[in-house]
């Protein structure tokens, strides 16, 4: 039987132990397929423990006695975590050695009510061939200066395990993880992921799925959905994590993203492939909406947005899709989602529509133990 040491009172797995999707998630999915005459695959998972390559936890508590964790629900209470059963060992082993390091230093952890303290929040992420650590810590400082040492304790005490060690500053009184101030104080630029073949480049400021073993899954799904010529186009790419390894002499592949830390990792990418394939990605810096012209020319279109959905302006032009361009017809779309509510609300007004019907409904466990569902939907054109 699977046990947590830490549960209660950390509450960040509702579900522990429990298999699969969590009911109410399974029971909306099910009305979807049932509406749109689609069957609902099984839901997708993955080794339950361990598999967490990415955290972002808080530091609280006192230079003495630090608690780095979870926030308890509706509270500033830090639950410390230190023997996390779902997080990678190392993501473990980096919150110890900090541990270590602010008591060593005396470093002091930030305080919510006085706003004082320096250490605010450590982000860990493994690099999964290397197993070596991309550590950002987050500091109530506008300056790496009064956490130099800091920084070098943690470097001493993690060595050869350390991938690079980061300064992020965020002095603003709110609930804002990351801060504007960037500083890389060792190591290389980006941890680097081999997917679907293409090397993805991951900054520290760039999104990254917590659950890479599982989102692997879901992108051998989405390239076993594109046609072997095509010329596709993706919102919300991200560090082009889906879509990089779709580029051949005879696919073609337009990114749409906002987020400078993605587009930085779209960057580095895109520098990693051959000299003739560069040409076959083009990257766009902005909204979706700002680039639904992209969709005129598209075979397969992926979205992978954010909890929140869709923008309007993108999901009416896929809804009109088809009324300037006969290549558009035919054009298919794969939606990764990671919010339920929105997915339900963007598909329906695509079915809605009548110029989309849903082919394939999967639903994807990529964090085991919660409520949270990923679905990848594949729709064509009615």
């Amino acid at each position: 039987m699977l046990r947590c040491p830490h549960l209660p009172p950390c509450d960040g797995c509702p579900r522990f132990g429990l298999p699969g999707i969590g009911a109410e998630a399974h029971e909306r999915l099910r009305a979807l397929a049932q509406r749109a005459d689609c069957r609902l695959e099984p839901a997708v998972t993955g080794e339950p423990l361990g598999y967490r390559v990415r955290a972002r936890l808080a530091v609280r508590g006192s230079a003495r006695e630090p608690k780095i964790g979870l926030f308890q629900e509706r509270s500033h209470n830090v639950v410390d975590i230190p023997r996390c059963a779902i997080h990678h060992p190392l993501v473990n082993q980096a919150a110890v050695a900090l541990k270590a390091a602010l008591r060593e230093t005396g470093v002091a952890p930030y305080h919510d009510q006085r706003h004082s303290g320096l250490v605010r929040y450590v982000q860990v992420v493994v690099e999964r061939p290397s197993q070596t650590l991309q550590i950002v810590v987050v500091c109530n400082s506008e300056s790496a200066d009064p956490v130099a040492p800091l920084f070098e304790a943690l470097g001493a005490r993690l060595g050869e395990q350390v991938h690079s060690l980061w300064f992020n500053g965020n002095t603003g009184k709110h609930n804002t993880i990351m801060g504007h101030a960037w500083r890389r104080l060792s190591g290389p630029e980006a941890i680097v992921e081999v997917i679907a073949g293409a090397r993805v480049h991951y900054p520290p400021a760039a999104f990254g799925q917590a659950n890479l073993d599982l989102f692997e899954r879901a992108v051998a799904s989405i390239h076993g959905f594109v046609p072997e010529s095509a010329r596709i186009v993706e919102y919300h790419s991200g560090v082009g994590a889906i879509g990089l390894g779709l580029v051949t002499e005879k696919r073609s592949l337009d990114c749409v993203e906002i987020a400078p830390g993605g587009l930085r990792g779209l960057e580095l990418g895109r520098l990693d492939l051959s000299e003739q394939l560069r040409d076959q990605l083009r990257i766009y810096a902005g909204t979706s909406a700002a680039h639904v012209n992209l969709l005129g020319d598209a075979d397969f279109v992926i979205v992978d947005p954010p909890r929140k959905g869709l923008e309007l302006p993108l999901t009416e032009a896929l809804c009109s899709l088809g009324a300037g361009s006969p290549r558009a017809h035919s054009a298919r779309l794969a939606y990764l989602s990671c919010g339920l509510d929105s997915f339900l609300r963007d598909v329906d007004a695509l079915l809605n529509s009548g110029q989309w019907r849903l082919s394939r409904l999967e639903p994807f466990a990529f964090f085991p133990f919660t409520e949270h569902v990923e679905t990848l939907a594949l729709l064509e054109r009615a």
